[in-house]
C-alpha cells in the first residue's frame, strides 16, 4: 500500500485525517497534563503542625483539596468535629473530615495554583495561592493584602 500525506488527500478524506490528527494531539496533551499533575501537587499532604491531612486531586480540570485526616478529629464530647462555624446553617452539621477546603485551584505557572480556601475554624472562604518546592507545599489564604501562610509536607 502506498503511503499518502495529508496534503495529498482531498475533500472529506482530508477533513477526516485532520480531525483524527487533532484528536490524537489533544489526547496526547491531556495525558501529558494528567501526568504532570500526578507528579506534582496531587497526593496526600500533612500540615507542618500535624493538625490536618489533605488529599489533593484533580477536579473539573483544576485541583481540589479535601481533609482526610485530623490530629484531633473529635470534639470535647467525643463526637467527630463538625463544620459548626459555616455561614450556612444547613451545612453546620457536616463532619470536618471530608470537607473540600481547597477548591478551583487553577494553574498559575510552573508548580503554582490559585483558587479558594475554606477555613472551617471561622467558616470563611478566602483567595488562595498554592506552590510546590519538592515535597513541600506552601498554601496562602488572603483577604485583601493580609495573608496567612501554611506549610505542608508530602505523605508517602
Amino acid at each position: 500500500m502506498k503511503a499518502t500525506s495529508v496534503a495529498q488527500l482531498t475533500g472529506k478524506w482530508k477533513i477526516m485525517a485532520v480531525r483524527i490528527i487533532s484528536l490524537a494531539s489533544a489526547l496526547l496533551a491531556a495525558g501529558a497534563v494528567s501526568a504532570a499533575l500526578a507528579e506534582g501537587a496531587t497526593g496526600r499532604w500533612i500540615m507542618a503542625n500535624g493538625k490536618i491531612t489533605v488529599q489533593i486531586s484533580p477536579c473539573g480540570g483544576n485541583l481540589c483539596g479535601v481533609i482526610v485526616g485530623m490530629k484531633k478529629p473529635l470534639d470535647k464530647h467525643g463526637r467527630p468535629k463538625r463544620d459548626k462555624d459555616n455561614p450556612n446553617p444547613a451545612l453546620r452539621k457536616r463532619p470536618v473530615i471530608g470537607l473540600t477546603v481547597l477548591s478551583n485551584m487553577k494553574p498559575g505557572g510552573e508548580d503554582r495554583w490559585a483558587g479558594e480556601i475554606y477555613n472551617a475554624d471561622d467558616g470563611n472562604t478566602y483567595n488562595s495561592y498554592m506552590s510546590l518546592d519538592g515535597d513541600t507545599m506552601k498554601v496562602k489564604g488572603c483577604v485583601a493584602f493580609i495573608c496567612k501562610k501554611m506549610s505542608f509536607s508530602r505523605v508517602n
